[in-house]
């Protein structure tokens, strides 16, 4: 029994492309990233708007890779010693495993050595999966902006702005 459930543990990543790798993005992955945040949020970002990001210094952009796809990302900017989470998306077919805890953990580690020392973020009152994220990795509601994020049919819904100390 056991060690059927260690092969299929095995096909299964092999089967997904091996483990996925939290790492730098690059210009090469702007097309990529606009496609997961655009399938992920009402407003996407733009190729153009990623490959912008991708080249200011105070930007910090992570590609999730498994296998040779980049199935997700989290972006930061910078000042100073704080910074703010941007975004953060997995691909639809990837959530649910866990990904998103190592995306994230590995984001705030760099951002930690770049001497960031609180980190920012706001998230969609309503969204219980990033909240439970967010909430998981030590980030506390600190104040909402009421009818923050604008909804495809003109629906204003609000967003909890949320901090961790990463001292």
């Amino acid at each position: 029994m056991a060690v059927t459930i260690a092969l299929r543990s095995l096909f299964s990543k092999w089967w997904r492309g091996g483990t996925a790798v939290v790492e730098p993005a690059s210009q090469r992955d702007a097309a990529r990233l606009a496609q997961l945040h655009g399938a992920s949020f009402h407003r996407g970002w733009g190729e153009g708007e990623f490959e912008a990001m991708l080249t200011e210094r105070n930007t910090l952009v992570h590609r999730l890779r498994q296998g040779r796809k980049v199935i997700g990302f989290a972006v930061s900017r910078m000042a100073a010693d704080e910074a703010e989470i941007l975004s953060i998306a997995i691909d639809a077919g990837e959530r649910g495993r866990g990904l998103s805890r190592n995306l994230l953990l590995t984001h705030l580690g760099h951002l930690a050595g770049r001497g960031v020392r609180s980190i920012f973020l706001e998230v969609e009152e309503n969204n219980q999966p990033a909240r439970r994220l967010y909430e998981w990795a030590g980030f506390g509601v600190v104040g909402r902006r009421e009818r923050y994020y604008q909804q495809p049919g003109g629906e204003q819904l609000n967003a909890l702005l949320m901090r961790r100390d990463l001292s």
